[in-house]
């Protein structure tokens, strides 16, 4: 089974590598610009000093202990996963050859031998099971990997991860990054990825991994600059002090940065949360309604200024679950949504909600949207903008009839936080009865198949998905190359880069 799969994923990395080498029309034309690439790779000579990233030189270069987002970035460039997911969620072998499933709830892992840190030592099973356990118990990864519950190493070569559950896309989150147990002469962490940390004059950098195979990259250093304030690397990467960074957009900082810029895809979905015990919304033809009557293009375009994607589906839309699954339209149905209004217990007095949300710009804005949409349909709708403290609160306690909310997904696109009792999203959901709940559970047992699902989510409504968010990956007008980087692949063809 094992070399089934490996054959198979060796395939789509092949594939992978034809076409991503091809130029490619940008999504987003007015927020991405490609620098093209006229110079043969022979003739350009390698860098040791231009290119610059940005560090927090009091937060930990460990992956596991890091807290800022800057570092976080950076060991992508010093540490190796066992699977990277690409653009589109697809999985796509790093440090392992290939997985299958043992049972339902086991997974088997292969590493290849021969494969060794940047020290020279070699990556076992165990060093395997080691990062899983520094990950699991960490802040940055815990939440990612809550689906797995264990790894032991089977000899040399082979993981078996125990599932926390029965889930048939687990295989996902086995992204986390792999460390070495024991750190540099001089405190820093190691890995087996492209470059490896250095200091001299008790300044970091970082320089080539020398037995990195099959890596010949112009930039042969980086220089890494302290800056740790999210204004403060907005306004490096304008004036030229680094030379590449990724913002994930939390604090809606786009329009602050002038220089080059690509949007990447997020796994944040944005999304209404409906009282579905009590209120208006407790009528599922109510619900309906309100998602017929949203146009999330409008949400994209208005409120997130093109850095998002309206969602179509429970799943992001470029995931294959997202492709197999879409269900709701991107614009408006106003007189369909009428409709659902009529087939429902309210009249045209009653037609009044309340829309809770927090303090972020964008939410506050995809409110006052949602609010124009809704009351073209019939309703009569006031915002309650609230801190942030006391938003938790009334969603918390349900008071509210609708709300604007955010939740990130694990890799494995799992909904059980809605669906679960305690889960982070499933207030005003009903998680025990509610037909969205049992099918999705039913899904996750394999007892039936994902469209059935789908079919009882479009017709209870338990929340309404609005769009997925996106990051920027952003860098300096004096860089060459076609910037293919992504979440979590933020460097994915760094040696084609290079600089005047």
């Amino acid at each position: 089974m094992i070399k089934r799969f490996t054959a198979a994923l060796l395939a789509v990395v092949m594939l992978t590598a034809v076409f991503t080498s091809c130029a490619k029309k940008p999504k987003n034309a007015a927020n991405t610009v490609t620098t093209p690439v006229n110079t043969a790779k022979s003739d350009i000579e390698t860098d040791s000093s231009s290119f610059k990233l940005s560090y927090s030189k009091s937060d930990s270069l460990n992956p596991y202990e890091s807290n800022t987002l800057n570092n976080q970035v950076l060991g992508n460039l010093v540490f190796e996963s066992l699977f990277r997911l690409d653009e589109g969620y697809k999985l796509v072998p790093e440090l392992a050859v290939g997985y299958s499933y043992a049972d339902p709830v086991t997974i088997k892992v292969t590493i290849p031998s021969g494969r060794e840190f940047s020290n020279g030592k070699k990556i076992t099973a165990s060093s395997i099971v080691y990062a899983f356990k520094e990950a699991k118990a960490s802040v940055q990864y815990s939440n990612a990997l809550r689906g797995i519950s264990s790894a032991k190493a089977e000899g040399e070569n082979v993981i078996s991860f125990k599932l926390s559950y029965k889930n048939p896309e687990a295989h996902n989150l086995l992204t986390f990054p792999i460390a070495s147990r024991k750190s540099d002469k001089k405190g820093y962490p190691i890995g087996s990825g492209r470059y490896v940390f250095g200091e001299a004059d008790g300044n970091a950098f970082l320089e080539l991994n020398k037995g990195y195979k099959d890596f010949t990259p112009h930039i042969t250093k980086i220089t890494l600059v302290n800056i740790t304030a999210a204004d403060s690397i907005d306004n490096a990467i304008n004036i030229g002090n680094i030379s590449y960074t990724y913002r994930d957009l939390s604090s809606g900082a786009k329009t602050k940065i002038n220089s080059n810029k690509k949007a990447v895809n997020l796994n944040n979905l944005v999304y209404i949360g409906l009282n579905c015990y009590a209120g208006i919304t407790s009528d599922e033809n109510i619900r309906k309604a309100i998602s017929l009557a949203i146009d999330r293009d409008t949400l994209v375009k208005s409120a997130y200024q093109g850095y998002a994607r309206a969602a179509t589906s429970p799943f992001h839309p470029v995931s294959a679950l997202g492709k197999e699954t879409t269900v709701f339209s991107s614009s408006a149905d106003v007189s369909a949504a009428k409709q659902a209004i009529t087939q429902s217990r309210y009249k045209n007095d009653k037609l009044k909600i309340d829309i809770l949300v927090g303090t972020n710009s964008e939410k506050t804005a995809v409110a006052m949207l949602v609010k124009q949409q809704l009351e073209a349909a019939g309703f009569k709708v006031t915002i309650n903008r609230e801190k942030n403290e006391v938003y938790k609160s009334k969603v918390d306690y349900k008071s509210y009839n609708i709300y604007i909310g955010e939740t990130r997904l694990t890799n494995d696109m799992s909904l059980l936080g809605f669906f679960t009792e305690k889960g982070a999203t499933s207030s005003g959901i009903n998680t025990k009865e509610g037909k969205s709940a049992k099918s999705y559970r039913g899904y996750l047992n394999s007892t039936n198949e994902i469209g059935k699902f789908i079919l009882d989510f479009q017709e209870e409504i338990p929340f309404i998905p609005l769009l997925y968010r996106e990051g920027m990956i952003c860098w300096a007008k004096s860089m060459h190359g076609d910037m293919q980087g992504y979440e979590g692949n933020y460097f994915s063809n760094i040696e084609d880069w290079y600089f005047n």
